[in-house]
């Protein structure tokens, strides 16, 4: 779908100053540090130009009528029609279709706990969207299917700790793996929230284990809130925590390279859905294509591996190669007979 161009926004944060009646006239100048401020939190002119500022008045002028002026005396901008705004310009259909296909996206989620105030504003949006669109919307007539968000529960436990992670707050609950029958009563600081296959999981510091410890919230019971403040370990970082794994699963070790090779068409599959961001084609013959990533050897990455059957084999390192062997003999050994 068609993203919002930068230049879009920029129209608009232009739009915004020339209406400001606080602070009239603005320079080019004001304008350019205007953009940049707000698209990229700096203003000095690193990321936009006086050139790009002085396109986008042109732009403005030729392609949404705005009536802009210089005033020589103030040096600066104006409005010659006071009442102008390029917010009141109507959408493209263009524009229509891409809100459309994300909003449907959004009215996947409605129902989940944490996402329901938002179900009057998703609504609103819908309804703005079918009016200047003219089409009523016909959920019979559908040409777009999402996948379906299956609930597990755990959902409403969402917004307690989404507040919990904000505050940077402990929280406590009682937990039961998949490798125990019995719960077991945990004490955690919680420091994420990821969602992994539809079914969503606390990324959170155990002072216990003085480890970061991974918990499902469909296996949380009789969660509750603490006053405490949190122990937040100064080596998580949030954004990289998750750097060289392809599910849910992360350690504080060293990520392993990973050589694949794949039959013809499990290279078409790996292609357009690659394993991981690291991804790359090393070799290519007519028989076979050579795959490399460096990730974490965890349970997701084998079980996709495993997911081709024999169509791709697992080169190095021969620690994995091992793990996969040991895994297709056990399946072998359930269907010999």
């Amino acid at each position: 779908m068609p993203h919002i161009k930068n230049a879009l926004i920029r129209y608009r944060i232009i739009d915004r100053c020339i209406r400001n009646k606080y602070k009239p006239f603005p320079s080019k100048n004001d304008l350019r540090e205007a953009c940049e401020e707000n698209l990229f939190g700096s203003n000095y002119g690193e990321h936009i130009c006086d050139s790009t500022i002085e396109k986008d008045l042109f732009a403005m002028r030729m392609e949404h009528d705005a009536p802009l002026k210089y005033n020589k005396r103030e040096g600066g901008y104006f409005y010659e029609d006071e009442n102008y705004s390029i917010n009141d310009i109507p959408l493209t259909q263009e524009d229509l279709e891409s809100i459309k296909f994300a909003v449907n996206t959004l009215q996947q989620f409605r129902d989940v706990g944490m996402f329901k105030q938002f179900g009057q504003a998703i609504d609103k949006i819908v309804d703005r969207v079918t009016i200047e669109s003219k089409q009523p919307v016909d959920e019979s007539n559908q040409i777009v299917q999402f996948e379906t968000a299956y609930s597990n529960g755990g959902n409403e436990l969402l917004p307690l700790l989404y507040e919990s992670i904000l505050q940077k707050t402990k929280v406590a609950f009682d937990y039961k793996s998949f490798k125990s029958s019995e719960s077991k009563w945990r004490e955690v600081s919680p420091l994420l929230l990821k969602e992994f296959r539809n079914r969503w999981y606390l990324i959170s510091f155990d002072a216990a284990k003085n480890d970061i410890t991974t918990y499902a919230l469909d296996r949380m019971e009789g969660l509750i809130t603490q006053v405490e403040k949190s122990e937040i370990p100064l080596s998580f970082n949030p954004n990289t925590y998750f750097e060289y794994s392809t599910g849910i699963t992360a350690y504080q070790g060293n990520p392993e390279c990973i050589e694949i090779k794949a039959d013809p068409i499990a290279a078409k599959y790996i292609e357009s859905q690659p394993f991981h961001s690291s991804q790359e084609k090393i070799d290519q013959q007519p028989d076979f294509t050579l795959y490399q990533l460096t990730v974490f050897i965890s349970e997701e990455i084998i079980r996709s591996i495993l997911s081709f059957g024999g169509e791709i084999e697992v080169l190095k390192p021969d620690s994995l190669r091992q793990i996969i062997a040991e895994r297709i003999a056990s399946i072998h050994k359930k269907y010999a007979r």
